[in-house]
Parts: structure tokens; C-alpha cells; sequence
């Protein structure tokens, strides 16, 4: 998912989200189309995220272990500080981040939520959780998430994108998933991904509450 202020041409646009979506398993698709709004996924992290799992250690986990690894290492110095300043909202958001990108959702979920104790109005850091949620299965989590950053703000796009992706696939509510979608365009005119979203629409209202990964 994009991080804010992340140049366009390194962005995980939402048509090659489309396109690895079409060649996946509904488990493995939902969460590569989500937006995040601090980074943008590689696209071997969703597609692994699909990945069956295998007697012993698969490619896929040991991937998942160096990268905690270099997250644990990572958040060191930011632990170090957060002892002397434990409500430190961007320290615990920058942690969250952390383990997020090393796909470690649980624990980036709880940083959120201690970030979000804090500054429990950041819009940025609870559609992340939500996203984190929808990463490890729980579509009832994200949902309630990205609801409760909409009661702040209303139209955000991200999170609106976000919350009808899970709609879609998470709860198979297409009406749902076609009211956020409506919303997001309707109040956002300028949205630079409008044309795709108008592909989901119309692949919503198409394919029903299937999905696009259930042909």
C-alpha cells in the first residue's frame, strides 16, 4: 500500500493490483488490491501470501522470517526511545510500519492501536490497521476500522477503496462494496485511480457477490 508523498512511478498502481488479482485464489488477491496509505507492497508479497503452506519451512515463511528479522533490527533504536516516551504517536506508527512491510500483522496492529490511544483521530494509521486486519483474515476488524476513520473523515479515498474491496471480498456485500466505491468517486472527482475504480464497479455489478476471483 502507498505511503503518502511516494513518487507515482514507484506506486502499486490498482490495474496491475487488478491483473494479479485475475490469476488468484479470492485468499490470495484481497488484500494485494488494498491501498495502504504509508507504502506500496511488492508484488511478491501478495502473490506469496497465496501460497499454500508446505511441510517444513516453505520459501514463503522464510521470506516472512528475514523480514521480521530486518524489521526487529529495524525497530530497535525506535523501542530504545519509545521507553523514555511511550506514548510517542509517530514512534509507535513508524513501528506498526515496520512490521506491517515485514507482513508481522498482529504486532503492527497493536502498535497502531497504541498510536491511535494517542492520536485517535489519524485517519492514516487506522485504515493501515484495517488494512493489517484484512491481512490476517479478519474482514469484521477492518471493516469496523475503516468505518470508524470514515466517521472523521467521511470522504476519504483510500479508506473508502479500502472498505469496498472487503465488502467485496471479505463479506461478498457487492452493494456494499459499490455504495463505498460510488461514494469515494462522487467526492472525489479527481481521484487518480477513477478509471479502475469504475472497472471494479462495473466488475462488482457484473459478477455479483462472487468476486473476481471466484470465475
Amino acid at each position: 500500500m502507498k505511503r503518502a508523498g511516494q513518487k507515482a512511478s514507484n506506486r502499486w498502481t490498482i490495474f496491475q493490483a487488478m491483473t494479479l488479482a485475475g490469476a488468484c485464489l479470492i485468499a490470495g488477491t484481497a488484500g494485494g488490491w488494498l491501498i495502504r496509505v504509508w507504502q506500496t507492497p511488492a508484488v511478491t508479497g501478495a502473490t506469496q501470501a497465496a501460497e499454500p503452506a508446505s511441510a517444513g519451512t516453505s520459501g514463503a515463511e522464510a521470506t516472512t522470517a528475514q523480514l521480521k528479522t530486518v524489521a526487529d533490527n529495524k525497530a530497535a533504536p525506535l523501542l530504545a526511545k519509545l521507553q523514555s516516551d511511550p506514548n510517542n504517536a509517530e514512534l509507535l506508527t513508524s513501528l506498526g510500519n515496520l512490521y506491517y512491510d515485514a507482513r508481522q500483522y498482529p504486532l503492527a496492529v497493536g502498535y497502531y492501536g497504541r498510536a491511535l490511544k494517542v492520536k485517535p483521530s489519524d485517519i492514516a494509521v487506522r485504515t493501515d490497521m484495517g488494512t493489517a486486519y484484512w491481512y490476517m483474515g479478519d474482514a469484521d476488524s477492518a471493516i469496523a476500522a475503516f468505518n470508524q476513520a470514515l466517521a472523521d473523515a467521511p470522504d476519504n479515498p483510500n479508506t473508502l477503496f479500502n472498505l469496498g474491496i472487503v465488502e467485496w471480498q471479505g463479506k461478498m456485500d457487492t452493494p456494499a462494496a459499490v455504495t463505498a466505491w460510488k461514494h469515494l468517486l462522487a467526492a472525489n472527482p479527481s481521484y487518480e485511480g477513477k478509471a479502475e475504480v469504475e472497472q471494479l464497479i462495473a466488475q462488482a455489478e457484473k459478477r455479483g457477490a462472487a468476486g473476481p476471483g471466484l470465475n
